[in-house]
């Protein structure tokens, strides 16, 4: 049992549940106390010592849905034992205790249903599919009726013979474990996994059993070699199902994570629009680490340095014992960021996410004022205070994205609107490609910025390469600038960011 929770515990980590070594812990106490059989008390009691937030408790529900399918067999092993030993058969999908997902399904096969499909044809020619009974190729199956059968020899003969949903389910989970299930990456490896579980489960065994019943001339051991080819067809059903289960629980977050992690070095302009949702969760991702990080860190510095003399002085009326401690506390004034974006065809991409990025710091990062332009330049911070990210960057990119791009023309109407505003607390970023169409760079306005401004920041979505190629303007506006970066990516951004989160604090 102690497998089972751990292994439940891995699947929800997977999905993004922070647990601690502690909480795991608890987890194992609760378990000891309440036990698997009432499936509401395990969740419920679960639940209150491994989800801490809103949104682990949903995924909580959801994995521990997925993970323990239980369902009361008792009911139907009572049925069972009223209609005599011949029909006694366990309608549970899964073991009681066993989680994991199991691999119930439907019933197994009864003597008359393989019997009623008897004269069924088999297709398959050549080589059959892995695991199967090489020697059950276009051969027509004789009609034998119902009657007397042989006692089957194999443990997985006798396992299906058993009509016992219980028992299969725990060995199919025993098997998944033994051949590590867990690892599926890829939903193409279905079929491996199945393979694997099969012979684990001794499939080897049960085709050989079959294939000497088939060559009997004893008509019960014939019966016995139909009846078990049904149930075997009926069990690798079962176990293809659970395999797929346990891909949904355990491989779908990593191929998420696996996705997640492609896209953040993926180039922004490459993204197709399908994926934009799952990006705008790795900005949000990521932007939430970098508050985490930067909290903490602010958190400490607000404390400062140990102020000897005053906790001295303080502390005189308690004959010397250290009670009240005092810091040495230094007044910040609080920064300002102003961020101008080209938000033309060739960058928008860029801006979507860089502001997207920006706006989710508003925990850690000081008051963003943000520019969009493409000739003309407009202030939309409104837009942001007034509405929720996603809408803000799309109407942004609605309107203002239209026209030839010019940057001269730019920093002229950041002139005349608010640079006055920029003083020495002022940090200045510039996403664009610098691609001015030949037009006037007017370098002299970039300059007042550089000379007025803590720190101005340029952020070129091209390759360094490209960078004075063309009608690039990129070498012109380098000098007045204190730092130049390639950003092309969620990489590049969120680094970009982090090291800007240290300077404005």
């Amino acid at each position: 049992m102690e497998r089972t929770l751990t292994n439940f515990i891995h699947a929800l980590r997977s999905s993004d549940v922070r647990i601690s070594t502690a909480e795991t812990l608890d987890a194992f106490n609760a378990v000891e106390l309440v036990g698997y059989e009432d499936r509401g008390a395990l969740k419920r009691s679960l639940a209150l010592v491994l989800p801490k937030t809103a949104d682990e408790k949903e995924t909580f529900d959801l994995c521990f849905d997925q993970f323990f399918r239980f369902t009361d067999i008792r009911g139907d092993r009572d049925q069972g034992e009223a209609d005599g030993p011949a029909n006694d058969s366990s309608d549970d999908s899964e073991g009681g205790q066993e989680g994991q997902g199991g691999a119930g399904g439907e019933n197994p096969p009864t003597p008359g249903a393989a019997n009623a499909k008897g004269k069924r044809k088999s297709k398959r020619k050549g080589k059959t599919a892995a695991g199967a009974d090489p020697e059950d190729a276009d051969e027509a199956e004789e009609d034998l009726g119902p009657g007397r059968m042989s006692e089957p020899s194999s443990t997985l003969g006798k396992l299906l013979m058993n009509d016992s949903k219980v028992e299969l389910s725990v060995a199919t989970a025993e098997a998944g474990e033994a051949v590590g299930v867990r690892d599926i990456q890829v939903f193409t490896q279905k079929g491996l996994y199945t393979r694997k579980i099969m012979e684990q489960m001794s499939l080897a065994d049960l085709n050989r059993e079959i294939s000497d019943l088939r060559d009997s001339r004893k008509v019960p051991q014939r019966r016995l070699g139909q009846n078990l080819r049904q149930r075997r067809e009926w069990l690798r059903e079962q176990v293809r199902d659970y395999v797929e289960r346990q891909f949904l629980l355990h491989a779908d977050a990593d191929g998420r994570r696996l996705r997640e992690e492609l896209l953040r070095k993926v180039k922004l302009s490459n993204v197709e629009q399908r994926n934009f949702r799952l990006i705008q969760d790795v900005v949000f991702k990521m932007a939430k680490r970098l508050a985490a990080l930067h909290s903490r860190r602010k958190k400490v510095f607000k404390r400062g340095q140990l102020n000897v003399p005053r906790t001295l002085r303080h502390n005189m009326s308690y004959d010397g014992a250290i009670f009240d401690l005092r810091w040495k506390s230094v007044k910040i004034d609080r920064p300002k960021v102003f961020a101008i974006c080209d938000v033309s065809g060739s960058v928008a991409n860029y801006a979507r996410f860089m502001l997207m990025f920006l706006y989710s710091l508003e925990e850690v990062m000081p008051k963003v004022r943000s520019f969009a332009f493409s000739s003309d330049l407009a202030e939309v911070t409104d837009l942001f205070e007034r509405n929720k990210i996603e809408d803000a960057i799309a109407k942004t990119l609605r309107d203002y994205a239209g026209g030839s791009t010019d940057y001269g023309q730019a920093f002229v109407d950041f002139k005349k609107h608010c640079l006055d505003d920029v003083d020495n607390r002022t940090t200045i970023i510039i996403l664009g490609d610098a691609r001015n169409n030949y037009g006037d760079p007017r370098t002299d306005i970039l300059k007042e910025m550089y000379d007025r401004c803590k720190r101005l920041i340029w952020l070129n979505p091209e390759p360094r390469n490209s960078w004075y190629v063309g009608d690039a303007e990129m070498r012109k506006y380098t000098a007045y600038s204190h730092q130049v970066e390639e950003c092309n990516s969620l990489m590049h951004l969120e680094r970009i960011v982090g090291n800007l989160l240290k300077t404005v604090q």
